[in-house]
């Protein structure tokens, strides 16, 4: 991939999660944090919605399903590591439920958000 490429692609990439921020704020969500950043990795969407903290990981795709299936083991890997890190700064939310979601943006489509994309193993935590 080129160097024009790559600028396209992260481009896309930061429309993609100021549309998601909007979608989960019009669905009542609190954003906390864009982009957060740790040793362990980055996590796209921190947000919160009643009783739950949810990390979102934001896919921008050609179709849902590509988005469904771009998230593997080492993205889940690299997503739970950082929402330590997070906790670890953030002591205070780790009374609440925590959750990771999914929402992919594609082109001409509603975003689909995936409520509890995928879990840890509990001794991650």
């Amino acid at each position: 991939m080129g160097r024009a490429e790559r600028e396209r692609a992260e481009l896309r990439g930061r429309l993609a999660e100021a549309l998601a921020a909007a979608y989960l704020t019009a669905k009542f969500y609190r954003v906390l944090a864009r982009r957060f950043r740790s040793p362990q990795g980055e996590i796209d969407l921190v947000a919160r919605r009643g009783g739950a903290l949810v990390f979102a990981e934001v896919k921008a795709r050609r179709s849902i399903d590509q988005g469904l299936f771009a998230l593997g083991p080492a993205g889940r890997r690299r997503i739970s590591g950082a929402a330590r890190a997070w906790l670890m700064r953030h002591p205070g939310d780790a009374a609440l439920a925590i959750r990771f979601d999914v929402i992919v943006m594609a082109p001409w489509r509603w975003p689909s958000h995936i409520v509890g994309a995928f879990e840890t193993r509990s001794e991650d935590w």
